[in-house]
């Protein structure tokens, strides 16, 4: 099903037309047949590797060997993208990108679910850290930062939440304290994903301590560009409920950040934080494509390993619907798109769609290990485990989305409160 076919879905028919345009077209039919011409050779180089399990489960294999080989496999890839100039869609065509439209970010995630693509190696440094340096960098902090983010030499991570402020960003206590020309930081972060192997990090930080006593905790939050090697920092590994330890703490003791690493004005890290999570909502449409994907291999699994289940009405049941469920967040994206593009805000279909997110990941995950049956029990590095135990990690990985990229509970009150305006107790 198009995109144009389902924005149309989505309004009804009426005097608007939208169907793609003469340039989204190109866009898409150009981005088809890169694909077609590189992924393939790509695949042959490396080989299916375990990206296909990161896809279904959002893992990341930890084990020293793989771990660096899937790393290395990410760095061509990316690599091969920004040769083509599909790196960094949403950049400067003078910095490589094609500063894609919001009808064309949902395009360009369309096709890569669709093909599966495989996983790049600075994701967080390409959709949210790279623009924020070109809206709010210098010149100078261009031409430092930006070609190692495009060409992979770098991995970035980005340092937001703490003990004492994760739903609630505007309560860090993590300082930056002027003296002369560099700040002095101390503190704490937590939740930092892959800081561990991170070169450089944008992280905010509260130059204006004052601002609780003053009842203004937004104010006096700056953003930094950090150089994790710094003297001072420690990272230390989370272990999550899978084992794996992606997650980071962060502490800081009497660091050294030079001023000239400051990314934008101080007292202005809230605008910039504001802005970067707004990236987080790019490739939506495309979350939808790989939910259904994912729904299908279960099935097909299933059918293979145990297709007695297939037959069970309450399973048969629960696949309906959770079809159904992620056609719906499909058009909720699209929606949300349209909006968008009628200069709308798009509001409040992306808290929705969040929502939605949280939920049908988390009954994909049961749905296929209720599918597998007893085979669904078997953990990776068993010799009968089903897909590697991709599957059975999944059940547990998952319960991530109800806090990843805001919190389900914070979500509902939102909702609740701007969307629905609920009266509060």
């Amino acid at each position: 099903m198009t995109l144009s076919r389902n924005l149309t879905r989505v309004l009804g028919s009426g005097p608007l037309d939208f169907a793609l345009t003469p340039d989204d077209v190109a866009f898409r039919d150009e981005l088809r047949s890169w694909l077609d011409a590189n992924l393939i050779s790509f695949l042959e180089h490396w080989g299916a590797d375990d990206d296909q399990a990161l896809h279904l489960t959002g893992a990341s294999n930890t084990k020293s060997e793989g771990f660096a080989r899937t790393q290395e496999r990410r760095k061509d890839w990316q690599r091969r993208l920004d040769d083509g100039r599909w790196a960094a869609i949403n950049w400067p065509v003078d910095w490589h990108g094609r500063e894609a439209t919001p009808i064309q970010n949902a395009i360009y995630s369309e096709e890569m679910a669709r093909v599966r693509a495989p996983g790049i190696y600075n994701a967080n440094g390409i959709w949210q850290i790279g623009p924020m340096i070109i809206k709010c960098g210098t010149e100078e902090q261009h031409q430092r930062w930006l070609p190692g983010i495009l060409s992979a030499d770098d991995h970035w991570c980005q340092g937001f939440s703490e003990p004492e402020a994760g739903s609630d960003l505007a309560n860090m206590r993590t300082t930056a304290i002027r003296d002369g020309d560099h700040y002095v930081v101390n503190g704490q972060k937590t939740w930092i994903s892959s800081a561990h192997l991170a070169q450089w990090g944008l992280f905010l930080l509260r130059t204006d301590p004052t601002a609780f006593e003053r009842n203004a905790k937004h104010e006096g939050i700056t953003a930094f560009i950090i150089d994790m090697r710094t003297p001072g920092i420690e990272c230390r590994p989370i272990r999550d409920i899978t084992g794996d330890t992606m997650l980071n703490e962060v502490f800081f003791t009497d660091v050294d950040v030079p001023a000239d690493c400051r990314l934008g004005g101080e007292g202005e890290g809230w605008q910039v934080a504001m802005s970067t999570l707004g990236h987080e909502r790019v490739g939506t449409a495309g979350l939808s494509i790989t939910m259904a994907a994912d729904l299908k291999s279960m099935i097909s699994t299933a059918r293979a390993v145990n297709p007695e289940a297939l037959n069970d009405p309450e399973l048969r049941d629960r696949i309906g619907r959770a079809f159904t469920a992620i056609e719906l967040t499909r058009l909720l994206n699209y929606r949300a798109l349209t909006k968008i593009m009628k200069g709308l805000p798009n509001w409040p279909e992306v808290p929705l769609a969040k929502l939605q997110w949280s939920e049908i990941s988390q009954t994909l995950a049961e749905l296929g290990v209720d599918l597998l049956g007893p085979a669904g029990l078997l953990l990776k590095g068993g010799p009968d485990a089903v897909d590697g135990g991709t599957w059975t990690r999944s059940y547990s990985w998952q319960r991530y989305t109800s806090i990843g990229a805001g919190a389900t509970e914070i979500q509902k009150n939102i909702i609740a409160k701007k969307a629905i305006k609920l009266p509060r107790k």
